[in-house]
């Protein structure tokens, strides 16, 4: 028997572009996520003001969802992903223009404005993210599903690492209007390489008729396959119990004193774990016992963000990220392959769309819960028991849901 090759899918032209254009988009949006929270929280100071990015971003992408899913079944994907590059470009060239005169902004209307900006670019990711996740195993044969899937969260985890760090050294040393620039020249970058990949049919519909029926249909198959629902609820709540992110730039100034730059390594580190990782996953694609290895690295995610919750070294949370992140990477990458594998083709946006409001979503809204928290109980405190909310959340699952316990492989 041959051994798979690791590079099978980076073979095909067309899954090259795509990943590229994904990759400029993801390091744009996490360079953005790292300049928007130290800037709105050099204008208030206030920890709620850090979650309600998250708010402005989480609900719209909500209320699409769907809706979106259900276009991204019936339309041609690549057009809907052209569309939503365009107004996350024009979000980023508004963030930029805010920087040139904010005292015309900023003085007058607070960081309302930013907050309106971020609830278009939460449109905008809204019908994005079903998109992708149903275009890119168009561009593939699908006995390379998990290897597309490995190397697209590899660069997806790449772009993670790069984005902060970035981000926050252009902030640091050249100021806000550079680092926006920035933001913008990569989302325009990430247009021209999707612009360059060849458009794909649309796949044969499924056999209901009205939107609704569509839209119900979708549901149906992810509340009826208990693996993908077990899989996604654990990863809900693991996220939005577990996710420090929103706090970091509270770590950065009044407990590590490590200031911007510091702040973009902080939010870098759980990349660095999860791209080494990746790329481990890669060469050594995980054969068997998928179902105990996720419910432990969800466990081990929880155990991450306790300590660091607790630790006021700079060195310890560094290291304590990258672990979260090694933890984060194998979750991630099980749960995809489950869904690309599980989900018949005509029916990707649907679940896509499902999976992101579950997930994609729970992100924004666990950075509004973790600025709740931590107005309510203080930032250590916060943090601290979404950790232990993580693994209570990894306990229960695991002893209700046999079938995700026992998995061993999808086929």
């Amino acid at each position: 028997m041959s051994k798979p090759d690791p590079y099978a899918a980076l073979r095909i032209r067309d899954y090259r572009f795509f990943i590229a254009a994904r990759f400029c988009v993801t390091l744009a949006i996490q360079m953005q996520a790292v300049i928007v929270a130290w800037q709105v929280y050099e204008i208030t100071k206030d920890p709620l003001s850090l979650g309600l990015i998250g708010l402005a971003e989480a609900l719209p992408s909500i209320t699409v969802s769907l809706y979106a899913g259900h276009l991204a079944d019936i339309m041609p994907r690549k057009k809907i992903i052209i569309t939503c590059i365009s107004t996350l470009l024009l979000c980023s060239g508004l963030l930029l223009g805010f920087t040139f005169q904010p005292e015309a902004f900023f003085v007058l209307y607070g960081v309302a404005p930013i907050y309106v900006v971020i609830f278009i670019s939460g449109i905008a990711r809204g019908f994005l993210t079903p998109a992708n996740f149903s275009f890119m195993p168009q561009l593939v044969p699908r006995d390379l599903y998990p290897n597309a899937i490995t190397w697209n969260s590899t660069l997806w985890e790449t772009a993670s690492i790069a984005g902060p760090p970035i981000g926050g050294l252009l902030y640091g040393l050249f100021g806000i209007s550079v680092a926006y620039v920035t933001d913008v020249a990569l989302v325009l970058a990430g247009l021209f390489l999707a612009l360059s990949v060849a458009p794909r049919a649309v796949p044969p519909s499924t056999q209901e008729e009205s939107v609704y029926a569509k839209i119900k249909a979708g549901l149906r198959f992810v509340f009826h396959n208990k693996i993908v629902l077990s899989a996604i609820s654990l990863d809900l709540f693991a996220v939005l119990f577990g996710g420090a992110v929103a706090l970091l730039p509270i770590f950065a100034d009044e407990i590590l004193h490590v200031g911007k730059i510091g702040l973009g390594f902080l939010r870098a580190a759980p990349g660095v774990g999860a791209l080494v990782m990746a790329l481990y996953l890669v060469h050594r694609p995980i054969q068997k016992n998928m179902g105990k290895i996720l419910l432990y690295c969800v466990m081990g995610f929880g155990v991450c963000m306790i300590l660091f919750g607790l630790s006021t070294n700079f060195w310890i949370s560094m290291l304590v990220l990258v672990m979260s992140g090694v933890f984060d990477c194998v979750s991630v990458i099980i749960r995809g392959t489950l869904l690309q594998t599980l989900t018949p083709e005509n029916m990707k946006g649907r679940v896509s769309a499902v999976n992101n409001i579950f997930i994609g979503s729970s992100n924004e809204i666990g950075m509004f819960e973790s600025g709740l928290a931590a107005r309510l109980l203080g930032t250590v405190p916060a943090v601290v028991l979404g950790g232990f909310l993580t693994i209570g959340v990894v306990s229960v699952t695991g002893w209700l849901s046999k079938s995700l316990r026992t998995l061993q492989r999808v086929e």
